[in-house]
């Protein structure tokens, strides 16, 4: 699935095919009977084929091995470290409820307000054109202002976003491994210095019917990591030692440690469908039924999809070919 993440080696400036104008992505999903046209569309086959490529490019790689890191992905590691500085800008206000601080609301005027201009920092001039409908995706991944909620399909605004950017020739093929390792981990380490500092709702969360209150990609990219590893197991996770000896290593530990962090109590407990999938035999399995479960759970979730928007990039036609 290599037909929009641009082949290395073709020159940096590559003008865009002259018929693509770009838009403003918009709401499409807004009856439980769009999810059809969601399931057929353009997007639905981009944005999974995506996934699955990240999928086996990190496969077996640990987050510390060597791997190239373009300047796109250099400017992209920027962009996140600025919305990480404004978090340390925007200190959480004092208020009775001890959930869903109102000091998000002045962070992300900020992020509503910077997002086209972050954009521009990271595509090319002659693409500047896309950065409103790129910058919509970037928006969209860091949580809801009214809600002050944060859950997987914000998440998936964020993979979009990276998508997009990938659809556009701004990264490439052989940028697979920085995308997960270096931009989407950064990603994951300022979403969840957000839930904290603001102590944010999951939003649409399942309680602990879920897998995880805010995050579900890393578990699947992460596991992907771990598959063929000589000696961690998937009945390793729920082990303590071995989560603090190697999370530097795996997203999918990193994922776990900070759940132990944020919550008290038996692990079986809190996190049930991970500790019952702590008793699946390999990681490959586990990396399959992980994605079964990510197309059932998050894709296939009206309340999930209802919030995805559409433009040129991830157009909401059934798939052509």
């Amino acid at each position: 699935f290599t037909s929009f993440l641009h082949l290395p080696g073709t020159s940096e400036e590559v003008a865009p095919p002259p018929q693509q104008s770009f838009m403003i992505p918009k709401k499409e999903i807004n009856m439980v009977s769009d999810m059809a046209k969601w399931k057929r569309s353009q997007a639905y086959a981009d944005y999974m084929g995506f996934i699955l490529t990240l999928n086996e490019g990190v496969r077996g790689k640990k987050l510390t091995c060597e791997y190239k890191v373009s300047e796109p992905i250099e400017k992209l590691v920027a962009l996140l470290n600025t919305l990480d500085r404004w978090i340390d800008e925007t200190p959480p206000v004092d208020q009775p409820s001890r959930f869903g601080n109102k000091a998000f609301r002045t962070w992300y005027a900020k992020l509503d307000q910077e997002a086209e201009k972050l954009v521009a920092t990271v595509i090319p001039k002659h693409l500047a054109s896309a950065a409103p409908e790129v910058a919509v995706y970037l928006k969209e991944s860091v949580g809801n202002s009214t809600r002050i909620d944060y859950g997987t399909g914000h998440e998936a605004a964020f993979a979009a976003f990276l998508c997009c950017l990938c659809k556009i020739g701004v990264l490439r093929v052989d940028d697979q491994m920085a995308i997960v390792f270096k931009v989407f981990n950064r990603y994951l380490e300022v979403m969840r210095k957000l839930q904290k500092t603001y102590r944010m709702e999951p939003a649409g969360s399942q309680g602990v019917w879920g897998l995880d209150d805010f995050q579900f990609l890393p578990f699947i990219w992460g596991s992907s990591q771990l598959i063929d590893h000589p000696n961690l197991e998937p009945r390793h996770f729920v082990d303590e030692k071995v989560v603090n000896e190697n999370h530097k290593d795996f997203m999918f530990l990193e994922c776990i440690l900070f759940i132990t962090e944020m919550k008290t109590g038996p692990f079986a407990e809190h996190s049930n469908q991970l500790w019952n999938i702590s008793a699946v035999p390999s990681w490959s399995k586990v990396n399959q039924g992980l994605i079964r479960m990510y197309k059932a759970e998050c894709l296939e979730k009206f309340p999930v999809i209802q919030h995805f928007k559409f433009g040129s990039l991830l157009p909401i036609q059934p798939v052509t070919s």
